[in-house]
């Protein structure tokens, strides 16, 4: 298994984040097929849920959305020998110290016996079983949760959701008993710059600011921090984003990814489906995307990689401009900035 695969690297060069908008990748990705399946394993795997809600504080739903998005629930592992993956990623120069690592924690999961070689059959970058961790972290958090003496992330349900309990609790610092994310009304004059995940209120400074539930119930009027989300901008879904959802951004860095996967986990544990936008929310085509980066960059803004897809970066490049030309700062392009910013 240790031989090189020049196939894998071009993979890793050739890889595209998430450029699809939030509803369409949600709608796909957190769909009702998913959400029932998702309800359903709670019920057959309760002694193994209950178990790790004891232990590690982490609920049900949360573990299950993450299992339904990397692998819906195990069908879709990936088909490459892991080895090969890791040692060619490792030998290629963009990430070798950290594939190394992940090559000799791969051999350290086989000397304990959890798997063998021939049984390491993953994802083309080396991420291994139904909630597809690398190695490393597959070493450190895995437990044995079926009580066969083996830790078993490919084929056994309630070692799969021992380690991603695990992993959440401890690896991605889980609070106990607080939410994660809701979805709410925001209204017409919120003070749009203080839309952002990098600014925290409490609850009640929301409320105070006409903020309520989807369903128009009054937020409680207590000192719990939240940001407001907007991963569409003012006109599009807005969600409230509390401490715990830096879990999420921290699992995958790509806002639209880890907000479907907090979003797809209220609707598991009982929230109704996400409201629609009141109109089709306006979508910058790709190339006009690209060309507003270009025109920040030359702004001297950093807007990460010049690739027409909406990263954090850009999002924040784009706010600052909104700000400076008197725009409702809600991070979201729009043709009127970037008619402003052809200006110049």
């Amino acid at each position: 298994y240790m031989v090189y695969d020049q196939g894998i690297v071009n993979r890793d060069r050739g890889q595209r984040v998430f450029g699809q908008i939030f509803t369409e990748f949600s709608g796909r990705m957190a769909s009702e097929g998913r959400r029932v399946k998702g309800q359903q394993l709670i019920q057959t795997y309760a002694q193994a849920f209950a178990r790790a809600e004891k232990e590690y504080g982490v609920p049900p739903a949360v573990i299950t959305a993450f299992w339904a998005l990397e692998s819906d629930f195990g069908a879709v592992q990936g088909k490459l020998p892991t080895l090969r993956s890791l040692v060619s990623l490792a030998y290629d120069c963009r990430r070798s110290e950290m594939f190394r690592q992940e090559t000799i924690a791969a051999l350290k999961i086989i000397d304990r016996g959890d798997l063998s070689p021939s049984e390491m059959i993953g994802s083309w970058a080396g991420e291994l079983g139904q909630t597809q961790f690398l190695p490393r972290h597959y070493f450190d958090y895995a437990v044995d949760y079926d009580g066969d003496g083996h830790r078993n992330m490919l084929r056994s349900a309630p070692d799969v959701i021992g380690l991603t309990a695990n992993y959440i609790a401890n690896g991605l610092k889980w609070r106990r008993g607080e939410p994660w994310l809701q979805e709410i009304r925001v209204p017409a004059n919120l003070p749009w710059d203080q839309a952002d995940l990098t600014i925290k209120h409490p609850r009640s400074k929301w409320a105070a600011w006409g903020v309520t539930y989807a369903d128009g119930r009054p937020l409680p009027k207590d000192e719990l921090p939240a940001s407001v989300l907007l991963p569409m901008g003012r006109t599009g879904p807005a969600f409230l984003a509390y401490p715990n959802f830096a879990a999420y951004t921290e699992w995958n860095n790509s806002l639209i990814y880890s907000t479907t996967a907090g979003y797809l986990a209220t609707r598991i544990a009982g929230a109704g489906p996400m409201r629609k936008p009141a109109a089709p929310v306006a979508q910058l085509p790709f190339n006009e995307i690209k060309e507003l980066q270009q025109l920040l960059a030359r702004q001297g803004y950093n807007v990460g990689k010049i690739d027409g897809i909406l990263g954090q970066q850009s999002r924040i490049a784009i706010k600052t401009m909104q700000v400076k030309y008197g725009l409702p700062a809600d991070s979201w392009p729009t043709a009127e900035l970037l008619a402003r910013m052809r200006g110049g």
